[in-house]
């Protein structure tokens, strides 16, 4: 179910357009129908009531927890099954926020990454992606939305903006609460900017070395590290949000003295933050025998990078202690299974 279609079917009730936001905005912020001024039963038209137990009963199951991993940080991991039997995962984190996944799988294949092991399985729906934050809002507040679980939300753009547009209007969410990763597709340049409701923007950056770059990040749009920035500035001046630029470290790839250097050239005096995520190993698995630098390492980047004109923050990526790197739990869930 697309969002669309399910406004559509609202309409087929006999739904006005206030009966259609007041059930759109119950749904979404995990709220009854009745409020202190008049009841659903005194407001909604006849043939929309009687469908609305069964139309939440649909809703409700687009997105069901199949299994919760609490993390020692205030953060709890969902491995979420979809009505077609498909996983993905959500994050409760730590104030008030949730990670959501965009599509079963991913494309980009960033070679220390779970999710693009098994390719792109399928996209998920709008309805699916706001079912997650439902879902999140059912156990605790969400106030925050990130777009950085499975999946490249790039490849994934038609629904990925119509699940943004509904939080931010009738999800009662802020606009720059939103945050949309990408590894950086132009596609997405073109289109956010013309949304009802612009997010802010996280660029998976990694590396200022355009080769490594490629290596690291295999099927991702060739875009060169300086591109990028400058599409990210433009967007950042344009929205008034700094951009977010995502480092994942990993020990002897790019945490050396001239990745610093890049960082300074490219990012010093514009409009962002750095976040450097230390990575988060993944145990067992064949081909993943990236490191994480120590702490000390990564404290030292961050505060060199400070003192030389980037705002830095040092990230401990939520739920390290219950297999936090994204498409860890799926993949252990599907062994497990024997599938």
């Amino acid at each position: 179910m697309r969002l669309p279609q399910l406004r559509q079917r609202l309409r087929d009730l006999g739904a006005a357009p206030c009966h259609e936001g007041r059930v759109l905005r119950a749904w979404v912020q995990v709220r009854s129908l009745d409020n202190r001024h008049r009841r659903a039963e005194d407001f909604l038209p006849l043939a929309m009531r009687n469908a609305l137990p069964d139309l939440f009963g649909e809703l409700n199951a687009l997105a069901r927890v199949h299994s919760e991993h609490a993390g020692n940080d205030g953060s709890a991991r969902l491995l979420v099954a979809l009505a077609d039997g498909q996983t993905v995962e959500t994050v409760l984190l730590p104030r008030d926020g949730v990670c959501v996944s965009t599509q079963v799988g991913c494309a980009v294949g960033c070679v220390f990454c779970m999710t693009g092991r098994s390719g792109l399985l399928r996209q998920l729906t709008s309805a699916e992606i706001v079912a997650q934050v439902v879902l999140a809002r059912s156990r605790r507040p969400v106030k925050k939305v990130v777009f950085m679980g499975m999946g490249e939300p790039a490849h994934n753009l038609d629904n990925v903006l119509e699940a943004i547009e509904l939080l931010g209007v009738e999800g009662g969410i802020g606009h720059k609460n939103l945050v949309f990763s990408t590894v950086g597709d132009r596609r997405v340049f073109e289109r956010l900017p013309q949304s009802v409701v612009k997010p802010a923007l996280a660029l998976s950056l990694h590396t200022t070395d355009h080769a490594l770059r490629r290596r690291l990040l295999p099927r991702a749009p060739d875009i060169t590290p300086d591109e990028l920035v400058e599409l990210g500035e433009t967007y950042a001046r344009r929205t008034g949000y700094p951009i977010q630029y995502q480092w994942t470290l990993l020990e002897g790839i790019n945490d050396s003295e001239a990745e610093l250097d890049g960082i300074v050239r490219l990012l010093a005096g514009r409009y962002a933050v750095m976040n450097l995520i230390p990575y988060n190993s993944v145990e067992g698995v064949e081909g993943f025998d990236f490191r994480r630098p120590s702490w000390a390492r990564a404290a030292e980047m961050a505060r060199s990078l400070h003192q030389r004109g980037v705002l830095t923050k040092l990230r401990h990526s939520a739920g390290q202690d219950v297999e936090g790197g994204c498409g860890q739990l799926r993949a252990r869930a599907l062994q497990e299974s024997g599938r």
